[in-house]
């Protein structure tokens, strides 16, 4: 990847493209009979390639995202010019800057008239409100006789249709999807400085615990000045780093156990050890004062000024960002590498994926064509239309020979293939593992797939009915503030671990349980669907 004269921010976006990188009359989710409004489109044999029409001057219109770096127009980005050419349809895009759509797009769906034929949802209405408004039309029956493509994506993955499936059985959006198992966030640590201070990499929580001490006190970056900063990373990764060693996820807040138990994160006795590890990291000085306010820019500063040996992040930033900082990196031998997840005092030992699904996009129920609008978005999920997301356009930013594909110097470009419209967030793109390997380090791709058995899937996306959405809707915001503003005095100790049975009390009067009964109901159905 060349790297130079771009920012960070664009070349991680380029990276998490090709590799991994957000109403008034109801018919509701049961006042239908699971089938798509009459179309006017002549019988068409639809294969699963392109094109999936064979009317001439064939229209739709789509509102979705643009692209995350505002020079570029997915509009008019080749890969997406290709998709539609390919497909044999014109697109009028209707393309927000994704830091605005929901705020742009939530009014349209609140008004619930003149919606274009597909429109990519500003969340995954998981409390069904777009569906319970008649916004759009439910996908069962297009899917059977069209889905070449979306049958294949359910077949392999089982959980991505149950997550996708409403509790009466229906479904009504077609997803985007991201990478679960690889290139997920882990921790990173500085191998120079473990070098020179003796140290193996750490296996354990204590031994993590120990590294960061002597990497306080005994000058691992031998300039002779006491200035160094054991461990940074932005505050949204702390329950992501430290909460798997206790068995939680933090993250995530839901997670379900073994025997299929659904527990809240924050109101689990192991959050106490979490806490108390974590106050105890701060008062030593090992998590910084200001580790609530601490940026991106603010780690990779003090990575590139050397004074950082430890962090927390996706883990491209390891070859693609954080080694490069060091002018004399060799791309063969790590700097910044990351570690396996460390093993807590229970014995726990993993790292969170992600869920599969980032992204929905439905057939309004304007549309005039819904057989061609779900054809378009079957072949947009295609292993064709999936090789132009990840791979850019055959013989301009990659060749390929006996199968195997290698990325040109223009598809090793971060301007020109950004501009290209690389995994293009306006379509139902999917991530590839593939094209992740072949543009980060051997050593990196080497180490991913060992961490892979490591990486422990999210509680999954569900539906909820209307009694389950009704008390999440009323108590999950005031629970979540209060965890957010007791977590940080719990660490900072501005408030006693002494008040934790009262902080629990507190919970349980804000309704916890009826919550966390609610999503064990999901989590029964999501698994009942997978049967």
């Amino acid at each position: 990847m060349i790297i130079r004269g771009a920012g960070i921010k664009s070349v991680l976006a380029v990276i998490l493209a090709i590799s991994l990188a957000g109403c008034s009359s109801s018919t509701g989710a049961g006042g239908d009979k699971g089938s798509a409004s009459p179309s006017s489109e002549p019988a068409f044999n639809y294969t699963g390639a392109g094109p999936v029409t064979d009317q001439k001057d064939a229209k739709l219109s789509i509102l979705g995202t643009n692209a995350w770096t505002t020079n570029v127009d997915l509009s008019t980005a080749g890969i997406v010019k290709k998709i539609e050419s390919n497909a044999g349809v014109t697109v009028d895009w209707d393309l927000i800057p994704p830091q605005n759509y929901a705020d742009a797009v939530n009014p349209r769906l609140a008004a619930g008239t003149g919606l274009p034929d597909i429109v990519y949802l500003p969340d995954q209405d998981k409390l069904m409100k777009y569906i319970n408004s008649g916004l759009f039309i439910p996908l069962n029956d297009l899917v059977e006789k069209y889905g070449v493509n979306l049958k294949k994506i359910y077949d392999k993955s089982p959980s991505v249709k149950a997550s996708l499936t409403t509790p009466d059985g229906k479904m009504y959006y077609v997803p985007q999807q991201t990478l679960t198992k690889n290139y997920m966030p882990l921790f990173m640590v500085n191998e120079r400085w473990l070098k020179k201070l003796g140290l193996n990499e750490p296996a354990t929580l204590d031994e993590f615990t120990a590294m960061l001490r002597k990497f306080k006190t005994d000058d691992p970056n031998g300039n002779g000045k006491a200035d160094e900063i054991p461990l940074s990373m932005e505050s949204k990764f702390v329950p992501m780093a430290f909460g798997p060693a206790f068995g939680l996820d933090l993250s995530n807040q839901f997670y379900a156990d073994d025997q299929g138990k659904v527990h809240f994160s924050y109101y689990e006795p192991a959050y106490k050890e979490y806490l108390t590890y974590l106050n105890g990291l701060y008062k030593e000085g090992l998590l910084g004062v200001d580790y609530a306010s601490t940026t991106s820019d603010q780690v990779t500063s003090r990575i590139s000024q050397d004074v950082t040996g430890a962090t927390f992040n996706f883990s491209w930033y390891m070859s693609m960002v954080y080694s490069p900082l060091f002018k004399d990196y060799d791309p063969v031998e790590p700097i910044f590498k990351g570690i396996l997840p460390l093993k807590g005092p229970h014995g726990d030992q993993f790292y969170i994926g992600r869920t599969p699904v980032s992204g929905i996009f439905g057939i309004s129920k304007d549309s005039k064509n819904p057989e061609l609008a779900f054809r378009f978005l079957d072949y947009a999920v295609s292993e064709e239309a999936q090789t132009y997301y990840t791979w850019g356009i055959k013989d301009d930013t990659y060749t390929e020979e006996n199968g195997v594909k290698t990325f040109t110097d223009k598809g090793k470009d971060n301007d020109y293939i950004q501009k290209l419209g690389i995994g293009p967030v306006n379509l139902p793109n999917i991530q590839s593992t593939d094209s992740a390997d072949s543009v980060v380090a051997e050593w990196h791709a080497k180490l991913d797939k060992e961490l892979e058995p490591y990486i422990h899937e999210p509680f999954p996306f569900v539906y909820a009915l209307p009694d389950e959405a009704s008390v999440e809707s009323m108590s999950m915001p005031d629970i979540t503030t209060y965890v957010e503003e007791m977590n940080f005095k719990f660490i900072s100790g501005d408030a006693s671990l002494d008040q934790f049975d009262s902080y629990i009390e507190t919970l349980k009067k804000m309704n916890i349980e009826q919550v966390i009964a609610g999503r064990q109901a999901q989590y029964d159905r999501y698994k009942a669907a997978q049967q």
